[in-house]
């Protein structure tokens, strides 16, 4: 081998070399393999309420290691998180079910669920929504709620230009209190927040100064034409306690505010993220109950938003066992180990370690006495080379008794040990005829 010539250092250092160069390399790979992936997230309220529960949720993340985070992008409201979820602006997006284009959309959680409130000052007569024709309603929303508003229209034969007006969030208690406006439509979750903003659009009082809830009585008919809604009946007591609002329950429409994923994301990817945010859900209950509202979407397959693979996967339990998950893992490793076993012994050669040195052999030895044989000038020199091939004869037959793999084969060292035989009685003989050759000259 070529290598055994270098210097020892020189091996050495160029080993060193080798396996840093693969260590590097195997780390870097690792925490390729290992690395967050972050999914942007577009989302959007009149509030700013969904950005903030979104940053709560992206916040966790970060701090439990997940192996998903998110980006999120604060898009205004949800029918532009929406359009930039279809405009592939986000991996993600927040948005409603009856809102914006979600033929790339599919399922992750259902983030909350949002009821639809029609509700009329103290003392009004309105008390249906036939009651609304000839009067004006303020739409808290806008553009994120005209498809209800488009809905209500075709129903019950309203005129939308004259009967709808948005109203900004802001303006809602104004528009009221100066009936600009007879009744407001807001579309908002259940939740202790959104209730008390509503009632802060109204002045409170006695018994005659309640709010009315206004019923969708037909919600039925309109869920199964509009399948984005369902009908929902909203509970006694639920704006007000006592005397409570609604005096008893209140059927109305309900939508869901979904967290969606693009379907070419992959499904081991999603169900990471599925996982990660039901886990961290319980843990900012403590933080915000409208975290409760956090649910698994239809698993259906008529759902009305199909779930996505990877979802799909948490939600039926079909999630990969363990030798499915690790088996490639349990067969490579016997082979990676082997691999390592085959290096460390090729290195340990290349090195050179726990082999004799060169020309330190027996044999070589033995081949090095034929020079001091043919230098030898007395019969004393030639008596200790003799010596000392019986020497090295004795190691070699005690190495081979004793089973040593190393020692010399016998055959080999009877060979040797003639021809130097052969060199010693040559010399001797030369030796012998020196004098005579001398006196004679």
């Amino acid at each position: 081998m070529a290598s055994q010539n270098w210097p020892l250092w020189l091996r050495f250092v160029l080993l060193v070399g080798v396996i840093g160069l693969a260590s590097g390399a195997s780390l870097l790979a690792y925490r390729y393999y290992t690395r967050p992936v972050t999914l942007s997230v577009a989302v959007g309220s009149i509030d700013g309420e969904a950005a903030k529960a979104m940053s709560a949720i992206a916040s966790r993340l970060v701090s439990t290691n997940a192996p998903v985070r998110l980006k999120v992008i604060d898009s205004g409201t949800a029918l532009e998180a929406a359009s930039a979820f279809s405009a592939g602006k986000a991996d993600l997006a927040v948005v409603r079910g009856d809102a914006g284009d979600l033929s790339q959309a599919q399922a992750v959680v259902v983030v909350s669920h949002v009821v639809v409130l029609i509700i009329a000052p103290p003392g009004s007569p309105i008390d249906s929504i036939d009651k609304l024709k000839g009067r004006r309603v303020g739409v808290i929303g806008g553009d994120a709620n005209s498809k209800i508003v488009d809905v209500l229209s075709r129903e019950f034969g309203l005129d939308r230009a004259k009967v709808f007006k948005d109203i900004a969030l802001p303006d809602a208690r104004r528009a009221i209190q100066s009936k600009e406006v007879s009744a407001l439509l807001v579309v908002i979750p259940l939740a202790g927040k959104y209730l008390s903003l509503v009632r802060d659009f109204f002045q409170q009082g006695g018994s005659k100064a309640l709010p009315v809830l206004v019923p969708i009585e037909s919600a039925g008919a309109i869920a199964q034409a509009e399948r984005a809604y369902e009908s929902f009946d909203v509970p006694k007591g639920t704006l007000r306690g006592s005397p409570p609002v609604p005096e008893d329950d209140l059927t109305t429409l309900r939508a869901s505010l979904y967290l969606v994923a693009h379907k070419k994301l992959s499904a081991d990817l999603i169900t990471s993220l599925t996982v990660t945010i039901m886990k961290v859900r319980r843990e900012l209950l403590a933080e915000d109950p409208i975290f409760a509202q956090i649910t698994a979407p239809s698993t259906d397959q008529d759902a009305y938003l199909p779930l996505h693979p990877g979802a799909a996967a948490v939600y039926n339990s079909t999630q990969q066992s363990f030798m499915d998950e690790y088996g490639n893992w349990i067969y490579l490793t016997p082979m990676a180990l082997g691999g390592a076993a085959t290096l460390l012994a090729a290195a340990w050669k290349f090195l050179g370690l726990g082999q004799p040195a060169t020309g330190q052999g027996p044999l070589d030895s033995l081949y090095a006495l034929g020079r001091l044989i043919r230098k030898a000038a007395t019969e004393a020199e030639l008596a200790d080379v003799e010596e000392e091939i019986d020497g090295i004869l004795n190691a070699q037959r005690t190495k081979s008794a004793g089973g040593d793999e190393n020692a010399v084969d016998d055959a080999t060292l009877n060979v040797a040990a003639h021809r130097l035989e052969g060199l010693i009685h040559d010399r001797r003989n030369m030796l012998a005829r020196k004098p005579a050759i001398v006196s004679a000259a």
